[in-house]
């Protein structure tokens, strides 16, 4: 089990003041674990810094612009494969089915495939259980990484570090699919109703890529120090 998954779960949480005081202790448990290059974890401490050092205010509106308003940068992972179709809700209950199967009942307000969710769930695997999960999802997670480094944001090292932790590399194919999908601006509101108006692309079956797993458990979200996200709004959440 790699608490390292937490750490970057806590990293990819919406910005408030438990969380710029949290940073650098997630950031002391990557370095405690050291299961990453130096480079990287070099990148993850630029992060944190930017993380405990900016005004509130500025990172919580970076934030929102990249995670909830462009949606090829969405942290709900489905969304990236199945979109808003009905083939999401029925990945939503087989995620549900795994959880119970290792006996976790799920309580959280948050969708199922959220990553920093499905970050935390993998924290208490065991390491090539974690590894080979999250290799399924390489692709999503390597196209966002792309995109955030296009934007050169801070953020591009947490999913560096999942590249790294990953068991499988991103089929090249498939990720090139992904990076040909509009990044949106998210200030260019018709643009932003278009896309959220056309009909999901897929990737070959219907699940491929999608993680098996990521649920925010109970016992985790009563762990002290747990910063908690606020809950999100969107179109997705009546799936």
């Amino acid at each position: 089990m790699a608490r390292t998954y937490k750490a970057l779960a806590l990293l990819l949480t919406y910005p408030n003041p438990e969380l710029q005081e949290a940073a650098p202790y997630a950031l002391g448990e990557i370095i405690q674990e050291n299961l990453l290059s130096p480079a990287l974890t070099k990148a993850l401490a630029r992060l944190v810094s930017t993380l405990t050092d900016g005004d509130i205010y500025d990172l919580q509106e970076r934030y929102t612009d990249l995670f909830d308003r462009t949606r090829s940068l969405s942290l709900n992972l489905y969304e990236h494969v199945h979109g808003e179709s009905r083939d999401r809700g029925e990945a939503m209950v087989a995620l549900l089915e795994l959880y119970r199967t290792k006996g976790l009942d799920l309580t959280a307000n948050e969708l199922p495939d959220f990553l920093p969710v499905f970050l935390e769930f993998l924290s208490i695997l065991p390491n090539a259980e974690a590894a080979s999960l999250l290799g399924e999802a390489t692709h999503v997670l390597d196209a966002m990484g792309e995109r955030l480094k296009k934007r050169d944001s801070a953020y591009r090292a947490v999913f560096g570090a999942l590249a790294s932790l990953a068991s499988q590399k991103a089929d090249p194919a498939v990720l090139a699919a992904l990076l040909s999908e509009p990044d949106e601006d998210p200030d260019d509101l018709d643009a932003l109703d278009k896309a959220w108006a056309e009909t999901a692309v897929t990737f070959g079956p219907s699940d491929v890529g999608c993680p098996k797993a990521g649920a925010l458990v109970e016992a985790m979200q009563a762990e002290p120090g747990r910063t908690p996200r606020r809950p999100r709004v969107s179109a997705a959440q009546g799936v």
